[in-house]
């Protein structure tokens, strides 16, 4: 479980658009303030998940081998499947012109309610769901158990923590960076997209799969 919340973590922090919109944020008149509230939005998203996740289970996760243990699997391999769909459809896109979305030249007017509610708009839901699917076989008894949810909001969120940290202390310095990483998003979106959604995919797909045969 830890090593799938890891993965999963590390793909949701890496998705370019939402670091694209975040970018827009910080770099917008008082952007740091809105740029926490985004950050927050997006760590409460990842916390309403897991404790919706725990109280469906009851803090009991399914025994191996039952129904409920295999529709988890099912899930998984059915999202692996879906990101390896979606990594097949970016790549025949990859190349054509973009128009950014028109609500993006409004993020500098944003108050920090609507900052904090565009962050829970713009998580990679599949991603999410796939961290849902695997946070079903935890049980929070253990430090482990609760060491490794937070590492997992923590890293789902590392990206946006580091970004926010950057600007607010070195506020010149981090305009020309986020200059350099929204033009290099720009550039090389749809490659990170395929990327994060191909190995993800095949790994969830794989390894769900194994298990339900096994």
């Amino acid at each position: 479980m830890v090593l799938d919340l890891m993965l999963i973590g590390l793909a949701i922090t890496l998705e370019p658009f939402p670091l694209t919109a975040f970018i827009l944020v910080l770099s917008a008149e008082r952007g740091t303030r809105r740029g926490l509230a985004f950050v927050l939005g997006w760590l409460a998203c990842l916390v309403v998940v897991i404790a919706s996740v725990i109280l469906a289970t009851g803090n009991d996760p399914p025994k191996p081998q039952t129904v409920p243990s295999t529709a988890a699997l099912a899930v998984k391999l059915a999202l692996g499947v879906a990101l390896i769909l979606i990594a097949a459809r970016q790549r025949r896109r990859m190349g054509r012109p973009r128009k950014p979305p028109g609500w993006m030249s409004r993020l500098d007017r944003l108050s920090l309610l609507a900052a904090a509610g565009l962050a829970a708009f713009l998580q990679p839901w599949t991603l999410v769901a796939a961290g849902a699917a695997t946070i079903v076989q935890a049980k929070l008894a253990t430090a482990g158990s609760y060491l490794a949810l937070t590492l997992f909001c923590l890293l789902a969120t590392s990206s946006f923590l580091y970004l926010e940290v950057y600007a607010a202390f070195a506020p010149a310095r981090a305009g020309v960076r986020l200059a350099q990483l929204r033009t290099w998003l720009d550039t090389h979106q749809d490659q990170v997209i395929v990327v994060i959604c191909l190995l993800l995919g095949f790994w969830l797909a794989g390894k769900s799969l194994y298990l339900l045969v096994s």
